[in-house]
């Protein structure tokens, strides 16, 4: 099932199912938010392309990146593999939606992109076992891990490098049903791909993320986990765009622009 968060011209945002086969896609209402109670149709529905989607989630609490999370993208940065999962925070004021422009800071000249999946968690959890991982994870989107190259090698943590604003780009939606362990994951620049790999290459995966994270700190309905990049990664210019593709969800596009 395909959940998606969206507003028309006349609207407040609203969630709503996808249905329909590429091109032909509909969006039908549903009331409420989708975290905290069953889906209830209320027999709107309008077609896909007159409606703006917005960023299917907006987490209540935090973003959780994992970094280094795929060899030969470790490789490429001059990284040794961590040990155990690497993790760091994006605020929810980074995320924006897959029609939302990524805004390049001025205190940066070297901004990067990630193509990521992106696990959104749906239940209040702490200290998962690896068992009960499937019970609390809501579904998976795509994100993209901007990075502002440059502040990551200067700062000594992350976080103006990774959580500026608008460095969190996620939708298009959430796919409910879906086996996260062996999709593949593209990025293109401007139409070229750059970033072609699969989640079967992550040194941890999602089952082993969402434990070792829930150990550290609980997770929130709406909590997103961010699981690592594949190789590929480089920086990107304003005006251009970057579309982050993955296997049985859809494809992420944000257009670059300077602020």
């Amino acid at each position: 099932m395909r959940i998606a968060r969206f507003a028309t011209s006349d609207s407040e945002p609203s969630f709503g199912v996808v249905h329909g086969d590429p091109g032909a896609e509909e969006v039908f209402t549903i009331k409420g938010d989708p975290f905290y109670q069953q889906l209830v149709p209320t027999g709107v529905r309008h077609p896909l392309d007159d409606v703006r989607l917005l960023a299917p989630i907006i987490p209540r609490s935090k973003v959780v990146g994992v970094g280094r999370n795929y060899a030969d993208h470790a490789a490429e940065m001059g990284n040794e593999l961590p040990p155990s999962p690497l993790l760091f925070f994006k605020p929810n004021t980074a995320v924006i939606g897959p029609t939302d422009p990524v805004l390049m800071p001025e205190f940066s000249e070297e901004i990067s992109y990630e193509a990521e999946l992106t696990v959104v968690i749906g239940k209040i959890c702490k200290d998962v076992p690896p068992d009960r991982v499937k019970d609390v994870v809501f579904g998976y989107t795509c994100g993209n891990d901007v990075t502002a190259r440059d502040i990551q090698r200067t700062d000594s943590q992350w976080a103006r490098a990774k959580g500026f604003d608008t460095s969190c780009p996620l939708g298009p939606w959430i796919e409910t049903d879906l086996d996260p362990d062996n999709l593949r994951i593209t990025g293109a620049l401007d139409g070229d791909v750059v970033q072609d790999g699969s989640t079967s290459d992550m040194i941890f995966g999602v089952t082993d993320l969402v434990v070792h994270a829930s150990q550290a700190f609980t997770l929130l309905p709406g909590d997103v986990i961010l699981t690592g990049t594949p190789a590929g990664v480089g920086t990107i210019r304003e005006n251009q765009r970057f579309e982050v593709e993955i296997e049985g969800i859809g494809t992420l596009s944000n257009l670059f622009l300077r602020r």
